[in-house]
């Protein structure tokens, strides 16, 4: 199949793209006529996904496994694309972990797993690749939050803690770009059927009881995402209902919404 001609000649770089909601953005772009730079840590899916997307799309799709987690993996995929003579255009922020439970009964160390890459990975990438869109003129950045990021949620304190982070840096560096041609979008999905919550919800019966309406579509959401980056909103809330719950949460006092909060956690889990 020939590829869209809307968007030839440009690169989106998507990180998380083996599986949920990385692997459906992926397939947006594809759709969209972008050339690919597909990032995640298994390598295998990752080159499955290219030959699939490459022989239904006719886009470049390239390969690039690496752990985001790691403090240089960002500077050594900006170098090794440089080494390649690929320029991003499109930045999708995708990568991350969610770990559910008390706070006190999750390990040190995964407490910190969940900030080197939600937190510091995504950053990393930022720096890494957002200065050449601005010396461009021109550029997408899609970071993926969630509506997590709106108010402080008991069992998941600190991926939270770092959605909330992932919206507020999102926000900032939107003033910071205008009149730069470059524009970033947070992504604010509610709960979404993909692997991650699928593993939360093994280690936790109740949350696989949650019923369907409440459970978003993966392709639904990467769709809703790809046009608000290309578009260049600040903030997208897939679902009516997490679009309501998110208005509401940012109107209410913070001290009623944290006694919220901690009412319907300890009631439902």
């Amino acid at each position: 199949m020939a590829r869209s001609p809307k968007h030839a000649g440009r690169t989106a770089l998507v990180t998380g793209a083996s599986s949920g909601i990385g692997e459906e953005l992926a397939r947006c772009f594809a759709v969209g006529g972008f050339d690919l730079v597909l990032v995640a840590r298994s390598a295998d899916k990752l080159r499955a996904l290219a030959a699939d997307l490459e022989s239904a799309h006719g886009v470049t799709v390239r390969v690039q496994p690496s752990d985001l987690s790691q403090r240089a993996a960002a500077a050594g995929l900006g170098a090794a694309l440089r080494r390649k003579q690929v320029t991003v255009d499109v930045l999708v922020n995708n990568a991350g972990v969610l770990e559910q439970g008390v706070f006190c009964d999750i390990a040190p160390e995964r407490h910190a797993e969940l900030i080197d890459l939600n937190v510091s990975g995504l950053t990393a990438m930022l720096a890494v690749f957002l200065p050449g869109m601005r010396e461009r003129g021109w550029g997408r950045v899609l970071n993926v939050a969630s509506i997590a990021a709106f108010q402080p949620v008991p069992t998941l304190a600190t991926y939270a803690a770092t959605k909330a982070y992932v919206l507020s840096l999102t926000e900032s560096l939107s003033e910071e770009l205008k009149g730069t041609g470059v524009r970033i979008t947070a992504l604010c999905p509610g709960i979404t059927a993909t692997q991650m919550v699928s593993r939360a919800a093994a280690a936790n019966d109740k949350l696989g009881n949650l019923p369907g309406f409440l459970i978003g579509d993966a392709a639904q959401v990467a769709a809703e995402g790809y046009r608000a980056c290309l578009r260049g909103e600040v903030i997208r809330v897939p679902g009516v209902l997490n679009l309501a719950s998110t208005l509401a949460s940012r109107a209410t006092p913070k001290w009623l919404l944290r006694g919220l909060s901690g009412a319907v956690t300890r009631r439902a889990l």
